[in-house]
C-alpha cells in the first residue's frame, strides 16, 4: 500500500504503541503510567527507556551519566557554545540559543556524526571480526577507503577525557566490553602506522554504548544531549555581559579583497 490509500488510511488517527496523554487521568509511557509506575526511574534511565523500550542496569546508567558529564565544556569558543552564548548576547531566549547550540552538535568533526560513524564503524567491524576477519585487515581496507571516525583529533591528538571514562568503566565493570576491547584493538593497529590516530571520545563512549546494545540509530538519539550541561553557564555569562558585545568583530579585522570603495551616487 502506497501513496493515496496509505495517507488515507492514516488520516484522522495516530497509531503507537509508544504512548498517550489523558488529561486529568494519567499518561501511559511505554505500556507504563507514567506517574504511578516510573515516577522514581532516573532521568537518563527513563530518557533510554523512551528511545529503546529497555531498562538499563544501574551500572550503564551511571555509565551514560558519566559519558555526559565528561563533555560538559563550558568554554564559549567551541562551536556548539558559541552559537547559543551568541543568541543571549542578541538576547534572544535561552531556550531559542540552547537548542541553537544542540542543532550545531551533530557536526561532523567534533560532534554528533562522528560519534554516529564511529559506532557503526565498530560495529561493523565486529560483525566482521566475529565472522572470521582478521582486525588488522579490516581496519587497514576502512582507512583506505575513507576515514575512521574516532581516530584522531584535531589541536591535540590525545583525548583527556578517555583515561576518566575508563575509570568509571572499570568500577562498573564495563571495560571488558566486546566492543571497548575492539575499539583499543583498532587503535593498536592504527597508531604504530599513524602515529596521531590515537582512541577519542567519540570511539570510546561509542563502543561502550554499543557494549550497551544500543544500535546507531539508537545511540544518534541517546547523544543528543551531551554538550547540553555546557551550554547555560556560557549563555549566562553572555547574557550578564552588555549587549552584542560577545566576540565583535571590527571592520580592520575582516580581510576583504572584494571590490573596492565606491562613491554613490557617481560623479558625472
Amino acid at each position: 500500500m502506497s501513496g493515496p490509500d496509505i495517507l488515507q488510511q492514516n488520516t484522522g488517527r495516530l497509531q503507537t504503541a509508544m504512548g498517550q496523554c489523558f488529561p486529568g487521568t494519567h499518561t501511559i509511557f511505554r505500556g507504563h503510567d507514567l506517574h504511578q509506575e516510573l515516577l522514581d526511574m532516573d532521568w537518563v534511565g527513563l530518557y533510554v527507556f523512551s528511545i529503546t523500550g529497555r531498562k538499563l542496569s544501574d551500572a550503564q546508567v551511571r555509565m551514560l551519566h558519566a559519558i555526559w558529564v565528561c563533555t560538559s565544556y563550558p568554554d564559549t569558543r567551541l562551536w556548539n557554545n558559541r552559537v547559543a552564548s551568541l543568541a543571549a548576547s542578541n538576547r534572544s531566549s535561552a531556550n531559542l540559543g540552547i537548542v541553537a547550540g544542540l542543532a550545531l552538535s551533530e557536526a561532523t568533526t567534533y560532534g554528533g556524526q562522528a560519534g554516529l560513524r564511529s559506532i557503526t564503524f565498530i560495529t561493523q567491524a565486529m560483525q566482521k571480526v566475529e565472522q572470521g576477519a582478521s582486525i588488522e585487515d579490516v581496519v587497514l581496507a576502512e582507512k583506505a577507503a575513507r576515514r575512521i571516525y574516532g581516530y584522531g583529533r584535531p589541536i591535540n591528538s590525545i583525548d583527556e577525557r578517555n583515561p576518566f571514562i575508563m575509570q568509571v568503566a572499570r568500577e562498573n565493570g564495563l571495560d571488558q566490553g566486546k566492543h571497548v576491547l575492539l575499539a583499543h584493538e583498532i587503535e593498536k593497529v592504527l597508531v604504530p602506522r599513524f602515529p596521531k590516530l590515537k582512541m577519542n571520545y567519540a570511539a570510546l563512549h561509542a563502543a561502550l554504548i554499543a557494549d550497551m546494545g544500543l544500535t546507531p540509530r539508537d545511540y544518534q538519539m541517546v547523544r543528543v544531549p551531551t554538550f547540553l550541561a555546557g551550554m547555560p553557564p556560557c549563555v549566562a555569562d553572555a547574557a550578564a555581559k552588555p549587549e552584542g558585545t560577545l566576540f565583535p568583530t571590527p571592520c580592520s579585522g575582516i580581510a576583504y579583497e572584494g571590490v573596492a570603495g565606491r562613491v554613490w551616487p557617481p560623479s558625472r
